[in-house]
């Protein structure tokens, strides 16, 4: 890949990695919910999400996905369910004082690292909407004369790198949201917020259709 090329796949992944999406919707949610420091291992999550998006691309299983009817329902359905289950979940969430930033002992069921890890990764791996775009916007910058893993590993890597400073962003902003979070009536507006804004991105990718 030329160096302009991948100036060009530089700028596109900012905005790919900025547009609104379920990944900025987990990354506020576990800033909120976790505070920054432990809230961040989402963002973990979205970035090898991200990661196996481009391996099932690059090893041609993202065009079956796209060409396959039953393949791509089965995907898209078992997305849509995660999301409006993280939503509802999110909904029920005790409206205690966010003290888990402060002193995660204190938390009610906290959740692990690894949980918030794999939550992530979920949102991002199982999502059709991702594969079709990639499949959609890769191959324009590829060089199909030249080694292509090499190309993968470029692009892979550039994404890793914008999400992960994008997603820090959302994160920190949500987790800010902590210290005005004072009674328990504003953090159940802010549960049911995050929870809707859940099931809303699930229905979104309901309505999303196979390209022909």
């Amino acid at each position: 890949m030329e160096f302009s090329t991948w100036l060009a796949f530089f700028a596109a992944a900012w905005a790919i990695s900025l547009s609104p999406g379920a990944g900025a919707i987990a990354a506020m949610t576990s800033g909120l919910n976790h505070g920054f420091r432990r809230g961040y291992f989402t963002t973990f999550g979205l970035v090898l999400g991200i990661m196996t998006q481009i391996i099932v691309v690059g090893a041609g299983l993202g065009a079956l996905i796209a060409a396959s009817s039953l393949a791509f329902m089965l995907v898209k359905w078992g997305g849509v369910a995660y999301l409006v289950w993280l939503g509802i979940q999110q909904w029920r969430a005790p409206a205690v004082p966010m003290v888990a930033a402060a002193n995660p002992a204190d938390a009610p069921k906290t959740v692990t690292r690894r949980q918030l890890v794999m939550r992530g990764w979920l949102i991002n791996a199982v999502n059709p909407k991702g594969t079709v775009f990639l499949l959609a916007v890769v191959p324009q910058f590829l060089d199909l004369h030249a080694a292509l893993p090499k190309q993968y590993a470029v692009i892979a890597a550039t994404l890793a790198f914008t999400d992960s400073v994008v997603m820090a962003g959302y994160t920190v902003l949500a987790a800010r949201v902590l210290t005005v979070l004072r009674s328990a009536r504003q953090i159940m507006l802010m549960n049911r917020t995050f929870g809707s804004l859940f099931i809303a991105a699930g229905m979104l990718l309901a309505t999303f259709k196979r390209v022909a």
